[in-house]
């Protein structure tokens, strides 16, 4: 026999809707919680050779606001840094965000620049030229920088391209 008072065995529903409620609540309260904790992505570059590319977002990123000279070259020393295999006879894509391109931005190969600042969103230059010590190449790779800002850096991406003979 139950102990419920005569009748309360019909609002067995109600309880159930009520935690259900409850449940949907708590749910969408922790979403909105864990969206709010997050911060936004950085703009993506892009190297593509061939039918392989790789993509990076960057730690020297201020929100388009300038980035400070030590914060670039502890960029510049970062191990994370992500690699592509480049065969020198290929054409080396490079394609950048329109948040990155809106500022305009410039190739670096090993800290210097190789191309005039562009407002495209994509670049095309010659693999050989990446391996070729009249750029400044020395050795099978080279660490290529995508930096944004034409007067200023307000953001740095960058690639490590390795010799694919």
């Amino acid at each position: 026999m139950t102990s419920l008072p005569r009748g309360r065995a019909a609002n067995a529903r109600s309880v159930a809707r009520r935690r259900r409620a409850v449940a949907a609540v708590g749910a969408v309260s922790a979403g909105l919680l864990t969206l709010s904790a997050c911060d936004k992505p950085t703009p993506l570059a892009t190297i593509t050779v061939g039918k392989n590319s790789v993509s990076s977002e960057t730690d020297c990123y201020n929100d388009g606001k300038e980035v400070s000279t030590a914060d670039l070259a502890k960029c510049l020393k970062s191990k994370d840094i992500k690699s592509i295999k480049v065969d020198p006879d290929e054409t080396v894509r490079f394609g950048v965000d329109p948040k990155i391109a809106d500022k305009g931005w410039t190739i670096l190969m090993n800290g210097q620049p190789l191309t005039d600042s562009s407002k495209k969103t994509y670049r095309t230059i010659p693999g050989s030229v990446f391996f070729n010590a009249q750029y400044g190449a020395s050795g099978n790779s080279t660490l290529v920088s995508i930096k944004e800002g034409e007067k200023t850096v307000t953001g740095l991406w960058s690639f490590k391209l390795k010799k694919d003979s």
